[in-house]
């Protein structure tokens, strides 16, 4: 069943939108590959003037905050990876989300490469365990998904590795340039709907590209 038929009774602050990136807690993983959605979500929170704060009850680091005329739940889960729809789940229920297109995850991804950014609505889970944890704790995958590319290992056996390594200097300064087309993402997504931010943010030139990598252009 899914659980947006149950958020309407919410028992906390009702947002518009539920924004939630995916990572592994604690020191030891943070800057690896796998923590980058977290690290646009963070950098979105700084932006918007505010601080993630642990809530016990929903497993995450949660804020929220005005956007022009919305009000955006953001929230970082402190379950492990493969277990986020854990954190999910509950923040849908107290949030009072109505919709998985109201729900966007920002997560990395094996199959583009390092620096890539696109926006999808819904589709399939391609392996990743922290949307299939979502995927199934919210009994949707219609949700809007974030992708934050950092390609596959040299070779295929050695991906769990790869997804929890911090990545080579050049390798992060990609990343840190498509955080910050994510964050861009983002506030296309809420301001203008998830397909007119697939239509600006899909074109390979609004990705973070060698030399040099830029931010995507709102104006």
């Amino acid at each position: 069943m899914s659980v947006f038929r149950r958020a309407a009774a919410r028992r906390g602050t009702a947002a518009d939108w539920l924004v939630v990136g995916l990572g592994n807690p604690g020191e030891k993983y943070a800057g690896s590959r796998h923590n980058v959605g977290a690290e646009a979500v963070e950098r979105w929170a700084t932006a918007l003037g505010c601080e993630l704060q642990t809530q016990r009850r929903e497993h995450a680091r949660t804020a929220v905050a005005p956007h022009r005329t919305q009000l955006i739940a953001l929230a970082c889960p402190t379950t492990f990876m493969n277990e986020s729809g854990q954190s999910v789940s509950p923040l849908v229920k107290r949030h009072g989300i109505v919709e998985a297109e109201r729900v966007v995850i920002v997560h990395d991804e094996l199959d583009l490469e390092p620096g890539r950014v696109k926006v999808k609505i819904g589709g399939g889970i391609a392996g990743h365990n922290g949307l299939a944890s979502v995927a199934n704790h919210l009994g949707s995958r219609d949700f809007v998904r974030i992708r934050l590319g950092i390609g596959k290992p040299p070779h295929p056996e050695a991906g769990k590795k790869w997804v929890l390594q911090q990545p080579g200097r050049r390798e992060r300064e990609l990343l840190d340039a498509a955080v910050d087309i994510a964050v861009s993402a983002l506030e296309l997504v809420v301001r203008d709907g998830a397909e007119a931010a697939m239509n600006t943010v899909n074109s390979p030139l609004r990705s973070p590209r060698p030399d040099p990598p830029r931010p995507v252009d709102l104006r």
